[in-house]
C-alpha cells in the first residue's frame, strides 16, 4: 500500500493512467540510458538510435493496449459495485480467471448476486402478508402501479362476513385458519394474471385486469358458490361467507378512486344482508 499511496499524486482519480505512466517511464529507461551514454561519449549512432526509438514506441503502444485489456476485470468489478450501491440489479456477471484480477471479479460477482438475492427476499418479505402468503397492502399498490395505462380492469374488495364473531367465539387461532383457507380458495379461483392481496384484517383486495365488472362478478360468484359447496370455518352450521364490492378502472392512476367506489359497493353488500356481490353504482359500466 505504501507505493500505491505514494503515487496517488499521479492521476489521483484514474488508476489506469497511473499504471500507464509508470510503465511508460519503465519502457523508456533503455532509450534514456542509451541517449545518456551517447551524450557522455560525445558521439551519436543514428543506426542504433532510430531502431531503438521505434522499438520503444511500439513497445509503449503494445503495453498501453495490453494493460488496458488486463485492467478490464477490475473495471467490470468496479462497475458492478457501483450498480449494487445504487440499488440496481446486476445480471451480466462475467467469469473471471484464476489469477488475482479474476478472483477479484469472481468475488465481486458473487457478492453482487448475494446482495441482489437478499434485497429481493427483503422486498418480497416487506410486500407479503406473513399469515396468508398473499401480498399485503403495500405489495398490492406497488404491483398495481405497473398496470399499463388505459388497461381496463376491475377492482374487488372482499370482506369475510361476521369474522369478529369467529374470533370471539372460537379464538384467534381458528380465525387465522379461516383467513388461510379463504386465501387458498381465492388462489384456486382467481387467474394467474389477477392480483390478490390481504388488504387488512379480514378484507381482501383483488385487481382483475382485462375484465369489466360484470365479467368479474361472474368470476367472484364462482368463489361464493364454491364456499357454499365446500364450506370452511369452525362451525358447520354457520359456514364462512363473504361480501364483495366491485368497481371499474382504466390504468393505475384510477386505483384510489376505484378503491373508494368498491368500498361503497362493499358497504351496500353488507347493508343488503351480506353473502352477496354488489357493483359500483356511481360508475357507468362498460358493455
Amino acid at each position: 500500500m505504501r507505493f500505491y499511496l505514494a503515487t496517488r499524486f499521479l492521476f489521483p482519480r484514474h488508476f489506469h493512467l497511473r499504471i500507464f505512466t509508470i510503465c511508460f517511464v519503465a519502457v523508456h529507461l533503455p532509450l534514456i540510458a542509451f541517449v545518456t551514454s551517447q551524450v557522455a561519449l560525445g558521439e551519436w549512432q543514428w543506426q542504433v538510435f532510430v531502431p531503438l526509438l521505434l522499438a520503444t514506441l511500439a513497445g509503449t503502444l503494445a503495453a498501453i493496449y495490453a494493460l488496458g485489456a488486463l485492467l478490464e476485470p477490475i473495471r467490470r468489478a468496479s462497475a458492478m459495485l457501483r450498480a449494487v450501491q445504487d440499488g440496481q440489479a446486476v445480471t451480466d456477471i462475467p467469469a473471471g480467471g484464476r489469477d488475482l484480477a479474476g478472483e477479484l471479479l469472481d468475488s465481486v460477482g458473487l457478492a453482487a448476486l448475494a446482495t441482489n438475492t437478499r434485497i429481493s427476499q427483503l422486498r418480497d418479505a416487506a410486500e407479503r402478508d406473513l399469515l396468508t402468503g398473499l401480498r399485503n397492502r403495500r405489495g398490492f399498490l406497488d404491483a398495481a402501479a405497473h398496470l399499463r395505462a388505459g388497461t381496463r380492469a376491475t377492482l374487488a374488495l372482499v370482506d369475510i362476513d361476521f369474522f369478529k364473531r369467529i374470533n370471539d367465539i372460537f379464538g384467534h387461532d381458528e380465525g387465522d385458519m379461516v383467513l388461510q383457507e379463504f386465501s387458498h380458495r381465492l388462489g384456486e379461483t382467481m387467474r394467474r394474471s389477477d392480483l390478490v392481496a390481504r388488504w387488512g384484517g379480514e378484507e381482501f383486495a383483488i385487481l382483475i385486469p382485462g375484465m369489466g365488472p360484470r365479467e368479474a362478478r361472474a368470476l367472484i360468484e364462482r368463489l361464493r358458490t364454491a364456499l357454499h359447496d365446500r364450506p370452511i370455518g369452525p362451525n358447520p352450521e354457520e359456514p364462512v361467507t363473504f361480501s364483495c364490492g366491485l368497481s371499474f378502472l382504466r390504468g393505475p392512476e384510477q386505483i384510489a378512486v376505484a378503491m373508494q367506489r368498491a368500498d361503497k359497493a362493499l358497504y351496500t353488500a353488507k347493508r343488503g344482508g351480506r353473502d352477496r356481490i354488489e357493483l359500483d353504482a356511481e360508475l357507468e359500466l362498460p358493455a
